[in-house]
């Protein structure tokens, strides 16, 4: 447990947002984003924009959230004052599990389309990861990836707590 001391930055939370599960939703996430992460450095919120993407596409995909009442949560948090988080989840029933696959030949990753966006969400984050959200039903993956962040490009006037317009 971290004590906060003067001069830190308290964890931040910004208010969930949920999404249908369909692909037509990637450009309102990615403006969603930019709004709430205004006053940030530019270059954070687009390799955020670009991950939460490929993130929604593959909830969207592997998952039932393309299903008429499917949908996809995004939650965005500061857990301390160098680290930005966003995840996902989705409604599950699709059976995908996220992973980067290593059994590929050179040949194979030469003609393969799927699962190259994971490989973007590794090298562009730094760490991610998903769990189930209901280990003994398949209830849905929350899928997470977190982001380096300059304490001095951290907006200023951050509340503890963000509410979405």
């Amino acid at each position: 447990m971290h004590a906060i001391t003067t001069g830190t930055r308290p964890t931040v939370f910004w208010e969930h947002r949920t999404y249908p599960g369909d692909l037509s939703e990637l450009s309102r996430v990615r403006a969603d984003l930019a709004t709430d992460l205004a006053g940030f450095d530019s270059d954070l919120v687009d390799t955020l924009q670009l991950v939460t993407s490929e993130l929604l596409a593959n909830g969207v995909k592997y998952t039932d959230s393309g299903r008429r009442d499917g949908e996809v949560i995004r939650a965005l948090s500061m857990p301390d004052e160098r680290t930005l988080r966003v995840s996902l989840s989705d409604c599950g029933g699709g059976g995908g599990i996220p992973r980067i696959p290593t059994e590929r030949t050179e040949a194979e990753w030469d003609g393969a389309e799927g699962q190259r966006g994971l490989l973007l969400v590794e090298n562009l984050s730094t760490a991610w990861g998903h769990f189930p959200l209901a280990p003994w039903a398949d209830l849905g993956t929350h899928v997470w990836a977190t982001f380096a962040v300059d304490q001095a490009s951290v907006p200023p006037d951050l509340s503890p707590y963000v509410f979405t317009r």
